[in-house]
């Protein structure tokens, strides 16, 4: 090879060139978390068949629907839906985090940390800034749904060996 041809390092070729949304495996990195976008941290589902819900709906219209043997039995429940950005050596990526995996980060569940929220009205706000800076490993994955704009957040391990999980944090906070 002449050493003034350029090297080749399209996606071909060249696998770790690849943007990430076009890696088809769920990828594990090491970054920090920048940021949590602590306007919009959970949903309400449906209890029994986790289908979302209105926020002016108690009720899912399915289970009501079909459940003829108990009707009126489907309650709702608040799953997390955390938008968040974490940085690498180099690059921001802003993800999705659902339940299972914000459950590490948060340390209960979306109507735990919901009820408490209800008396501690900042508690979004402290728990975003109290994780910020968190080193973690994730898994990223594509997202399910054809319609997603953020890869999502599979896995997630802090790194940290004196991490305390969110509700912890606010509980001695509060």
């Amino acid at each position: 090879m002449n050493c003034k041809e350029p090297i080749n390092q399209n996606s071909s070729t060249n696998p770790r060139k690849r943007p990430l949304v076009e890696i088809d495996k769920p990828t594990t990195l090491i970054g920090t978390l920048v940021a949590i976008d602590h306007t919009n941290i959970c949903y309400r589902v449906c209890s029994v068949c986790e289908k979302t819900l209105s926020d002016n709906t108690n009720a899912c219209k399915y289970c009501n629907f079909n459940n003829s043997f108990n009707p009126g039995s489907s309650g709702s429940k608040r799953l997390f839906r955390v938008l968040m950005s974490i940085a690498t050596d180099t690059k921001v990526f802003v993800v999705i985090m659902f339940d299972r995996a914000a459950r590490v980060l948060f340390g209960c569940s979306a109507d735990e940390f919901f009820d408490f929220a209800k008396t501690h009205p900042f508690a979004a706000v402290t728990t975003s800034k109290a994780l910020e800076g968190e080193m973690l490993r994730v898994t990223l994955s594509k997202p399910k749904n054809g319609n997603a704009q953020h890869l999502r957040v599979v896995t997630v391990v802090p790194l940290r060996s004196g991490f305390q999980s969110a509700i912890e944090t606010l509980r001695e906070f509060y």
